[in-house]
């Protein structure tokens, strides 16, 4: 694991971690009891499945 050699100025520190943004989730339109949602692609195969019901 990467360890620093000197310690990092609280500027360079937080400017750093404002470079990391967050993306919204991609929705997929799916079909579910006839009822046409849309969820992230990544929870299609649970919607699918019933293993989360489109009404939570």
């Amino acid at each position: 694991m990467a360890v620093p050699k000197r310690k990092m100025s609280r500027a360079n520190t937080r400017h750093r971690r404002s470079q990391w943004k967050a993306q919204p989730a991609q929705l997929v339109p799916i079909v579910v009891d006839g009822r046409r949602i849309q969820v992230p692609r990544h929870l299609v195969r649970a919607y699918q499945s019933g293993l989360i019901s489109p009404d939570d």
